[in-house]
């Protein structure tokens, strides 16, 4: 199976805090990570998707229609964003996992409707030790 991959980043904000906790049960699980202030990252995303090889192009996917779709739907939502006011992370703790989810979600149905190519995997790296790899590869 063969797999074009391109890596993305986004500046975002977050506290990790479930909000159905006391500030001292969030405190305990999530540590300096649930001050009410919040905290920034500069996530990278690595998207890979797989398909037909294109004939014409020799390409799965034509590498700016996918730095396209990221942009016109992760991107759009979460940049320069205080993630806990975005969907889906007013009902959900903005993890790097939760995170992880969410932009499969988004950009399996975005590659699947703008191309031939299908969503094979998405790595949202947090921090330096924190990442999070969703899907085959």
């Amino acid at each position: 199976m063969i797999y074009l991959t391109r890596r993305y980043h986004f500046p975002a904000a977050h506290i990790l805090s479930d909000p159905s906790l006391d500030p001292e049960e969030n405190q305990r699980i999530f540590g300096k990570c649930a001050n009410p202030e919040g905290h920034g990252h500069d996530y990278e995303v690595a998207v890979s998707v797989t398909g037909p090889i294109e004939p014409e192009t020799g390409q799965i996917i034509e590498p700016g229609l996918l730095d396209e779709i990221f942009a016109d739907t992760v991107a759009a939502r979460f940049a320069h964003r205080m993630l806990n006011e975005v969907e889906p992370f007013v009902d959900q703790v903005p993890t790097a996992e939760n995170i992880s989810r969410a932009c499969h979600e988004i950009l399996e149905e975005a590659v699947a409707q703008r191309s031939t190519a299908r969503l094979a995997h998405v790595q949202v790296v947090e921090t330096e030790k924190n990442f999070v790899d969703q899907g085959e590869l």
